[in-house]
């Protein structure tokens, strides 16, 4: 699976690809959403693993650029925080519809759920309607 972890905290970006690599995956990252929208139209991801809660652009704000450019790609979005449930809600409000994992994530859970979400045909992805 090819896929594209952004998460503004370095190390979390580096530790989640490192686990994906370990299990014999394509990850690639970044530090923000606009070096992960750069990274994402020259690999065209399968997955899109992404914090909710960044500096100057949410992952929610991210998601929906990248749909709108690579719509086949699926969306899994972290966070530690509560105050994601407002930017969800506008999200629904534009037709989008996003899976949520809360941090931390223990690496086999997430493995299987990317997985799951990649290989599914019917997965809970995240899709433009």
């Amino acid at each position: 699976m090819r896929l594209l972890i952004v998460d503004d905290e370095r190390v979390v970006a580096e530790s989640m690809a490192a686990i994906f690599r370990l299990a014999g995956h394509e990850p690639f990252f970044a530090t923000s959403p606009a070096e992960g929208l750069e990274i994402a139209r020259l690999v065209h991801p399968q997955l899109l693993i992404t914090d909710v809660v960044m500096p100057r652009e949410t992952g929610i704000e991210l998601a929906m650029k990248l749909l709108a450019e690579i719509p086949d790609c699926k969306v899994l979005l972290m966070s530690g925080q509560a105050e994601t449930s407002n930017l969800l809600d506008e999200a629904e409000r534009q037709g989008y519809h996003f899976e949520i994992l809360a941090k931390p994530i223990w690496p086999p859970d997430l493995l299987a759920r990317a997985t799951r979400m990649v290989e599914d045909s019917g997965s809970e992805a995240a899709s433009a309607t």
